[in-house]
């Protein structure tokens, strides 16, 4: 099946051309961004296959839908960026992969928890200008601490195992509560009580209406003074101008970011030789006790190994008439 891909990027290619020798397809690889101004470039293929920034609105689906399309192949875990309703009054089948690698986004998870209490990113930054102080690099342990996750699907279950191995009091708010979270001795709190308790908040719930701006002004005053917020899930669980007000109040103490509300546009591309435009994120990176990376908690070989097989079998099974478990409907 020829198959149009956006927003690729080297290690795309290297990992889907790689996966392709089971499989058979014809892959066309496109830098752009899917957007209704790009579908263009999809004209004449049956299958889309798309990343978590292309733009898969109404508009973008029509057009693509009009130009032969039939399959929407997601290379992520995440559909918020896909107009679900108008793509199944289209006829177009959405298909994603569910869970390609918990522990790579778990891993990236606790990594910036660590980085950011033991300042591992100042004392690098330090120890290259041959300044070898402690002050202001104080941490604490771990072990005892109180953290919150929202979201026990399976990488915030991931997560769980990490922080229990650490020692850590590990509490958990999700509408379908995890057995195996449960069996790790993690309670389920209300939301509004694990916001009260958590000395660490880590987001691993998907984005929806519901969860939009969960992290808000309203939650932030329920937290800890100095409360530290992890989100490696999606950029809109966390309402940026309401955790840069609580930064520099010191309601939080500390902010990992693997994931930006606005950042369609930004992330995944170099762009160190232009002007920062988007003056909220600039703002969130002049504080110290700020970390951020961009959107790339899942980059490990085994994930991107896992991304391109899933993907290319689920486009595989729609070619054969059969369905592979990954659709969304």
């Amino acid at each position: 099946m020829r198959i149009a891909f956006f927003s690729t990027h080297p290690f795309d290619r290297e990992f889907f051309d790689e996966a392709n020798g089971r499989h058979g397809h014809d892959l066309q690889y496109f830098e752009a961004r899917a957007t209704a101004a790009t579908t263009a470039l999809a004209r004449g293929f049956p299958a889309v296959c798309a990343f978590v920034n292309d733009q898969l609105d109404a508009a973008s689906l029509r057009a693509l839908a009009a130009g032969g399309t039939r399959l929407i192949a997601l290379r992520s875990a995440g559909f918020n960026h896909v107009d679900l309703r108008t793509a199944r009054e289209l006829g177009l089948t959405v298909a994603r992969v569910p869970a390609y690698s918990p522990q790579a986004v778990a891993d990236h998870t606790v990594a910036l928890m660590l980085t950011l209490n033991r300042k591992i990113h100042r004392a690098y930054a330090r120890v290259r200008e041959s300044n070898f102080a402690l002050d202001g690099l104080l941490g604490f342990d771990m072990h005892g601490r109180t953290v919150g996750i929202v979201g026990t699907g399976k990488i915030g279950a991931a997560v769980a195992r990490i922080l229990v191995g650490f020692g850590c009091q590990v509490i958990a708010h999700d509408v379908s509560p995890s057995a195996e979270c449960a069996a790790l001795g993690v309670s389920y709190l209300p939301l509004h009580e694990l916001w009260n308790r958590s000395d660490i908040v880590t987001l691993h719930a998907p984005l929806t209406a519901e969860t939009r701006h969960l992290v808000d002004a309203a939650a932030i005053a329920r937290m800890k003074r100095g409360v530290m917020i992890i989100n490696t899930g999606r950029g809109a669980l966390v309402d940026t101008a309401a955790v840069i007000a609580g930064l520099k109040d010191g309601r939080i103490g500390y902010l990992g970011l693997d994931v930006y509300e606005e950042e369609d546009g930004l992330f995944f591309q170099d762009r160190s030789w232009q002007v920062l435009q988007d003056d909220v994120f600039a703002r969130l990176l002049t504080f110290p006790n700020v970390v951020v990376t961009a959107h790339q908690a899942f980059f490990t070989r085994e994930a991107l190994l896992a991304i391109s097989d899933t993907t290319l079998g689920n486009i595989s099974a729609f070619e054969q008439g059969r369905r592979s478990g990954n659709e969304l409907w």
